[in-house]
């Protein structure tokens, strides 16, 4: 019975397809209007545009989008974080660019569930510049932080003291990328041209011969 339930109640946890694409959608209007608020008054001169665009988004998300989760110190490393997963380069920008940081902000607020593994896992970036740097992880030079990087990236090689780095890196890596491919910037740096009409020039002339047909002149 124990199994049936737990069964039950992880089905219960799941994230249909659907709702996967509106959690995309809903972080991404909120990177496009509100990544550069600074203050209330900026996000409620905003709103009006978000509705007007996005007649469907209802009340309940636009007052998720008004919200922080984040503390300053955990936005910033978040920030850095990021940037080190999707740095900038002569395609496109970086994962700040893209507005990665709102999004994933935005996704905290939106499943409540996942905050603590996300706090927790920041925790653990500083524990461990700590103990390796005596400084925090956002302190820390960009080798020094690829150092600690390095040894929680890859779970097939990582050690068992990393487990809980491995674990939080692979959630957020996962958070960086739909953000950042969710994005304007993200899908210009593909370059996605969406769906093209398929335009096909007939079958190869090796057939052709082949069967020793030819297409009429």
């Amino acid at each position: 019975m124990k199994k049936d339930n737990k069964h039950t109640e992880n089905n219960k946890r799941q994230i249909s397809r659907r709702d996967s694409l509106k959690y995309i959608t809903l972080g991404t209007i909120s990177v496009a209007y509100l990544a550069g608020c600074s203050t209330p008054e900026e996000i409620e001169d905003k709103i009006p545009k978000v509705k007007k665009n996005y007649p469907g988004i209802s009340e309940e998300d636009i007052a998720l989008m008004k919200q922080k989760f984040f503390t300053d110190h955990e936005r910033e490393t978040v920030r850095q974080l990021a940037n080190l997963i999707i740095p900038a380069d002569n395609r496109s920008g970086n994962a700040e660019d893209a507005g990665v940081v709102p999004f994933i902000e935005f996704m905290m607020l939106d499943k409540p569930e996942n905050q603590t593994k996300m706090r927790g896992g920041l925790k653990w970036m500083d524990f461990e510049s700590l103990s390796r740097y005596e400084k925090e992880f956002i302190k820390c030079s960009e080798e020094e932080q690829q150092q600690i990087l390095d040894d929680i990236a890859y779970p097939d090689t990582a050690r068992p003291e990393f487990s809980q780095g491995v674990s939080f890196f692979n959630i957020f890596r996962d958070y960086v990328a739909t953000g950042f491919w969710s994005s304007k910037t993200g899908i210009n740096d593909l370059p996605y041209e969406g769906n093209m009409a398929n335009v096909w020039s007939g079958a190869p002339q090796e057939w052709l011969d082949r069967l020793s047909v030819s297409y009429d002149s």
